[in-house]
């Protein structure tokens, strides 16, 4: 699941096998039967749902970081890109007066 809001849903005789879930929350939700098998289902994404006889196995932890919703690779190297053309300016600019006044009156 990427980005997933279940609200007043039912799960019945389920199994949640394998599934990652980076903002997938369950609102008042109802799961009876139901299996969670290496998933990273946790606690808090049960916001008031109802666990009737449910099982958790390999709960997986760690780094939930994900750049498929907000910050996607392209966004990432277009900032880049508009941060490297900033300072182009300044670079032409430095070097000609590099040229004109010499090194070593620039560095003073």
């Amino acid at each position: 699941f990427k980005s997933v809001t279940f609200e007043d849903s039912l799960f019945k005789n389920c199994v949640f096998e394998d599934i990652t879930s980076l903002n997938t929350y369950f609102r008042n939700c109802t799961f009876v039967n139901t299996t969670f098998y290496n998933t990273d289902l946790e606690q808090y994404k049960f916001t008031d749902s109802e666990l009737i006889n449910c099982t958790f196995f390999h709960i997986r932890t760690g780094c939930q970081i994900s750049f498929d919703d907000d910050y996607s690779a392209y966004w990432i190297y277009f900032v880049n890109f508009l941060g490297t053309l900033a300072v182009l300016p300044g670079n032409i600019v430095s070097a000609l007066l590099m040229d004109r006044i010499g090194r070593l009156t620039m560095l003073g």
